[in-house]
């Protein structure tokens, strides 16, 4: 077996700009530029593994391309050709609810996808234990026709059906915890019982009117776990516990994909549910421990949202860090023992400072 993990980032996935840099396309009414998707939440994230030295202990992988082909695994061939047509324009594209093209999101998207493509391949060949795909745009909320909530094309339902096409793989469970809804992978496999699809979300956050516990899919493999604001790493760690894993044991997969979205954490402007730095590492340790006691350690991790660029680095770098089985590079106490000024009571500023935006965010409905 293969020890060392994998690492797939490629910086031309920042090209993809956010509105108001994109031509034609504004900020919606709730936005501000600090909260929505955007490439800082890729370049931090980079500085915080150059300068943290786990870098020297992981593989990177280059990123690729994804084929027209592929994207059509998830997609109808309609919506692609929507879509590409739209990235080849020099002006801005509004194609849904909050999903857009601009001068740079060509070459970004097909690199989210089918560098997720890449990490795929290396776990399933045996190059590597597991990997990390560090890209963007997101992809959870794109559905099979229709592009929304920053979602172009959904990488991590791609990556599935490639995985089975390619690879041969009978059962794919695809785990996400970002804080919103994972409605387009949902959609896309509603009716297909070789893929599982599990979403971990703040309940009636995005889309509003989906992820209840009643959508089951066939042969109940579509799995909703609605929570509560404010639930915490405590929260979490039940949930993934007494649900997420026994429905991933009993479902028996031969590959994990995470969809990981940060936006959970406890400084995120589009969230309300405190994950902690530490919180995502004990996420990740489960999926490691999870993956090696069903599919022989085959996982996969896809960045989704996240938002707030002082917690998304440092969860990023929790997630990379428990794939390769390091100790923490900035330990923190996650019962918030009395310690040092350190990462912990960066945190707690943190969260004290973003109060003002989680609230306009939330009376706003975001």
């Amino acid at each position: 077996m293969a020890e060392r993990s994998a690492l797939v980032y490629d910086e031309r996935c920042v090209l993809h700009a956010p509105p108001p840099g994109v031509p034609g396309i504004p900020l919606p009414p709730w936005a501000t530029v600090e909260t929505f998707e955007r490439p800082e939440r890729l370049l931090r994230t980079r500085q915080v593994l150059e300068g943290s030295g786990v870098l020297a202990h992981v593989d990177e992988l280059p990123a690729r391309f994804a084929t027209e082909g592929e994207l059509r695994l998830a997609h109808t061939p309609e919506h692609v050709e929507r879509v590409l047509a739209a990235a080849r324009s020099e002006d801005g594209v509004q194609l849904g609810h909050e999903a857009w093209t601009g001068p740079g999101t060509h070459d970004a998207m097909l690199l989210a996808a089918g560098g997720l493509l890449e990490a795929v391949a290396a776990v399933l060949d045996g190059h590597n234990r597991n990997a990390f795909a560090l890209l963007r745009p997101p992809g959870h909320h794109a559905e099979r026709a229709a592009a929304m909530g920053f979602c172009l094309f959904n990488n991590t339902a791609i990556a599935a059906r490639w995985a089975q096409r390619e690879r041969g793989l009978a059962r794919v469970a695809i785990v996400d915890w970002d804080v919103h809804h994972g409605n387009g992978t949902e959609e896309i496999f509603l009716d297909d019982p070789s893929v599982l699809t599990v979403s971990l979300h703040q309940d009636a956050l995005y889309p509003a009117h989906t992820g209840g516990l009643d959508v089951r899919g066939a042969e109940g493999t579509n799995v909703n776990v609605p929570l509560p604001a404010s639930t915490g790493d405590a929260g979490y760690a039940h949930a993934f516990d007494d649900v997420v894993a026994p429905v991933v044991r009993r479902f028996a997969p031969d590959l994990l994909l995470v969809g990981a979205g940060q936006d959970a954490s406890a400084t995120d402007p589009l969230g309300r549910m405190s994950v902690t730095v530490p919180g995502y590492r004990a996420l990740t340790d489960r999926a490691v421990a999870l993956a090696a006691e069903l599919c022989g350690g085959r996982l996969v991790v896809a960045l989704e949202g996240g938002y707030s660029l002082m917690h998304l680095p440092l969860c990023n770098l929790s997630i990379l860090e428990g794939l390769a089985g390091l100790e923490p590079r900035f330990p923190i106490d996650p019962i918030g023992a009395d310690v040092p000024r350190g990462l912990r009571d960066v945190e707690r500023d943190a969260v004290a400072a973003a109060v003002a935006t989680h609230e306009v965010a939330h009376l706003k409905g975001v």
